[in-house]
Parts: structure tokens; C-alpha cells; sequence
């Protein structure tokens, strides 16, 4: 018996369940991009499927709906694979083991992958019901979102005729998203000389810090330990002479840095320590509410290569002092929306290279630009060098869209209240979709999803019910 056989609507956790019987993780989607093609030729669709495994099915417009502009809806096929310590579920090769508490469903020991299985499910059903009423129906499905909206970076969108765009890819019901922020990843590097030096090599450690999403959590004022430890080695240098042997912290670049270290080699080690002192005494002041447990550790250690020279250390310290870091611009358009900012997540370095990693971001991309262009400027002085990869337009707010208007109206109808409004200063699918339909009028929206990417995730079967009628009766709508 299915598990999720007596919950309506049957058709859309049907589909639910048979998808999530697909290892569908990220890179491993083309089982499911397979079985997402086949359904729409068995069902007389037209079928789009290019090879990176991205799939568009369309469905001509219900009797009366011919002269109506045709809608996209969307959502991506790939799902985070992480599971619980003591489970031996193999997600590459096996299927999701659902259960269902109440009003939630769940995977037993895994991620759930309604993060966006239930975007797929949804259109799914959609195109199978021959009674839902809606315009000319495009419902694209991308690969890889998770690790880098790499489907959407390359889709091929020439079949689709549509301008206004349903993406279901949101977890909080209630909230339409409506602008997000564009990115990169710019890599800063500086070329490293190194030579002798007399000193005492001393271990730097900055930790106790809570870190979090650059792009959500950008604005809780949270420290980024790479740039107190630039701090630390400028402080440093002023009072005794010391060389730098290397400075690394973080391991990814859209998130906010929580420990970083560095090795040193000083001409006086106790004057090393007192300046920690005091640095972490100013760290403790102004982080005091928002990373309160800030630590920082000064320990005399042994070197595992040969400091950088006089020269070269300045001007690495230069660097890690000055490059910047955090909120750069706020919305003028929508109240407390960050519009531009840069993170630098990742710290590395090698025996003839100090490399920054940073994510950049912005809602616009002018300012996207502006930011490259100050690392470059820094770097350049420097006798460094920026390089610049993975970039992916924002998805700016219009003050105008008939879409939102529509969903609004019928979300108050149904719910009572009006829905929220918002941005984000993060990258979503729909930036791409911007980018490529060149007048795009989209809305992001979902059921409630708890805790996704994570073992625990789960999700609400009546916010998804609720969803659901929501969608039918915005494309009823739309003659």
C-alpha cells in the first residue's frame, strides 16, 4: 500500500511519492529527468529534454483559455541528499523510505526532498488532470539547483512563449518573494615570496563565532572570522616585526567565515599575545550581542613551511585588512532589503599563493559589478590578480505585475489576510529565468517546509493542500 495513498489531492502526493521512489540528488537526476519525459509523452505532451537532463513539458490551453497568455511554472528536480548519522540508506542508488505523523510527512532517516519534489508533484498533477481549467501550461523542471542553479544557468528556454512565471520553490506559506540578489564567486589572489626570518612561530586562532548563510543572515551583524583575523595581523604588526606564514579559514564562499587561523613568525612573542588580549577584549565589546562567545588564541607552535618575506608580508596583511566584507548597500525600494554585499567565506593558503574567495551579491548589476571592480582595484595594487566565475543575474523588483496583483488577490480570499511581500539576498532560479525572458513577470511561492537540507525535514500536508488550491484558482483565473 502507498503511503501517502489516502491524502488529497491523490494526484499531486501520488506523484509525490513515486518521485521520491527516484534517487534524485544532485548530479543524479537523470532517472528522474527520464521519468519526467516519459510521463509527458505517454500523456501526448510536448516534450523538451536537453543534456543536461532539464525538462520542459507543455500543454496547450483548456477549452476557453486559447487566447490567454500562457504561464510557466516551475521548480527544480534535484533534492539535498543528507540523512541521519545511524542511517545506512544508500541515496545514490535507493529510493526515500516516507512516513506520515499527523499532518506532516517525512523520509525516515534522510532528507525529504520536498525541497522541490513538491513543485514537481504539483505540476505533475496539473498536467494530468484534463479538468483543471488554465492557459497554454509550460512547466520546466531544472537540475542541479542545489549546487549552483547549474540547469537554469543553461537551459535552453526558445520553447517557452510565457512571460509570467509561477516558481515553487519557497518554504514559508504566506510569503510571495518577488526580487532577489545576483552573484558570483571573485577570487582574489596574491602571488607569495617567502624567505628566512628570526622569530617565534605562533598559532592564531579566532573561533567561538556562529557563522550563517551570507545571503539570509548577511544582516544579523554576525563577525566573519577571516576579517577579524586581518584585524589581528595588522594590530600585530604595528608592534613587533613579524612575517606572516599563513592565513586559512572557511570552506565555503556564501558562508559567513566562523573560525580562521594563522601562523606567524614574531620578534617578540609575548607582545603577540598582550595584542591578541586586547583584540579579543574590542571583539567581545563590539560583537557582544550578536557573537558573544567570540575567542582568540595566540600560541607559540612550530612552522610547517618558510614565512613570507618583509615585502610580501605587508602587503598580504594589507590585503586581509582592507578588502572588504558585508553589507556594501540597503534597497532604497523595499525596507530593509540588503541590495549589495560580499562575503569573504574562504581563506587558503599554498607555499606561492594567498587566495580570498569571496561571494558577491547584488539585486542590481551595476553594483555586482562595482564590487568586482574595487577587489580588482585593491588586488592590482597589490600585484594580485582577480578572477571572476559563476555568475548569474539578479532578479530586480518591479513595482508593476499584474501576476502579483492576481496572486495576491486570490491568496486574501482564500487565507483571510494578505500575503507578504518580500525580497531576498540570495540567489534563486528565478534571477535566471529574468535574465533569459526579458520582461519576466514571476512570483515565488510555496507551502511550508521545516528544516530542509537536513534529516529532520518535513512537510505540512495542509499547507500543501492550501497551496494547491491556491494554484488552481490563480490559472482559473488567468482567461
Amino acid at each position: 500500500m502507498a503511503v501517502l495513498e489516502n491524502l488529497e489531492p491523490k494526484r499531486l502526493f501520488g506523484f509525490f511519492e513515486q518521485l521520491s521512489a527516484i534517487p534524485h540528488g544532485s548530479r543524479n537526476t537523470a532517472a528522474i529527468s527520464d521519468w519526467l519525459a516519459e510521463f509527458g509523452r505517454a500523456r501526448g505532451l510536448e516534450v523538451h529534454q536537453d543534456s543536461l537532463g532539464n525538462v520542459i513539458l507543455i500543454k496547450e490551453a483548456s477549452a476557453g483559455y486559447e487566447a490567454a497568455e500562457p504561464v510557466i511554472f516551475q521548480g527544480h528536480m534535484d533534492m539535498v541528499c543528507e540523512k541521519a548519522p545511524d542511517c545506512d540508506k544508500d541515496m545514490e542508488t535507493e529510493g526515500l523510505d516516507l512516513a506520515v505523523d499527523g499532518d506532516t510527512i517525512y523520509a525516515k532517516g534522510t532528507t525529504l526532498g520536498g525541497d522541490d519534489g513538491v513543485a514537481v508533484a504539483m505540476a505533475l498533477a496539473i498536467l494530468d488532470d484534463p479538468d483543471i481549467a488554465h492557459p497554454r501550461f509550460e512547466a520546466v523542471f531544472t537540475v542541479d539547483e542545489e549546487i549552483g542553479m547549474l540547469g537554469a544557468v543553461d537551459i535552453d528556454v526558445s520553447p517557452l512563449r510565457g512571460r509570467r512565471m509561477m516558481n515553487l520553490d519557497s518554504e514559508d506559506e504566506g510569503i510571495f518573494t518577488v526580487s532577489c540578489a545576483g552573484g558570483n564567486e571573485s577570487c582574489c589572489k596574491l602571488p607569495l615570496t617567502r624567505a628566512p626570518f628570526d622569530g617565534k612561530a605562533i598559532a592564531l586562532h579566532i573561533g567561538g563565532l556562529q557563522g550563517g548563510h551570507s545571503g539570509v543572515e548577511i544582516n544579523k551583524g554576525r563577525a566573519n572570522a577571516n576579517i577579524l583575523l586581518g584585524r589581528v595581523l595588522y594590530a600585530v604588526s604595528r608592534k613587533t616585526e613579524m612575517r606572516l606564514v599563513s592565513a586559512d579559514g572557511g570552506l565555503k564562499s556564501n558562508a559567513i567565515t566562523p573560525e580562521a587561523d594563522a601562523v606567524i613568525a614574531a620578534a617578540d612573542a609575548q607582545t603577540v599575545k598582550d595584542v591578541c588580549a586586547e583584540m579579543l577584549e574590542a571583539f567581545r565589546s563590539e560583537y557582544r550581542t550578536a557573537d558573544p562567545d567570540i575567542v582568540l588564541t595566540a600560541e607559540e607552535t612550530t612552522a610547517g613551511m618558510m614565512p613570507m618575506d618583509s615585502e610580501t608580508t605587508r602587503k598580504a596583511v594589507c590585503m586581509l585588512s582592507c578588502l572588504p566584507n558585508g553589507i556594501q548597500e540597503m534597497s532604497r525600494d523595499i525596507e530593509g532589503l540588503v541590495q549589495t554585499s560580499l562575503n569573504l567565506g574562504i581563506l587558503v593558503t599554498e607555499e606561492k599563493q594567498l587566495t580570498a574567495e569571496y561571494c558577491v551579491r547584488s539585486s542590481i548589476e551595476t553594483q555586482k559589478a562595482m564590487l568586482v571592480d574595487r577587489l580588482q582595484c585593491l588586488m592590482s595594487c597589490l600585484g594580485g590578480s582577480v578572477e571572476v566565475s559563476g555568475d548569474y543575474p539578479g532578479w530586480e523588483y518591479h513595482k508593476e505585475s499584474p501576476l502579483r496583483d492576481l496572486m495576491a488577490e486570490v491568496f486574501t480570499e482564500q487565507y483571510g489576510h494578505a500575503p507578504k511581500i518580500e525580497a531576498i539576498h540570495a540567489g534563486v532560479e528565478c534571477g535566471m529565468f529574468a535574465g533569459k525572458l526579458p520582461g519576466l513577470d514571476c512570483v515565488s511561492f510555496g507551502p511550508d517546509l521545516k528544516e530542509i537540507h537536513t534529516f529532520r525535514e518535513h512537510m505540512l500536508i495542509p499547507s500543501v493542500q492550501r497551496t494547491w488550491n491556491l494554484v488552481i484558482e490563480i490559472l482559473r483565473r488567468m482567461k
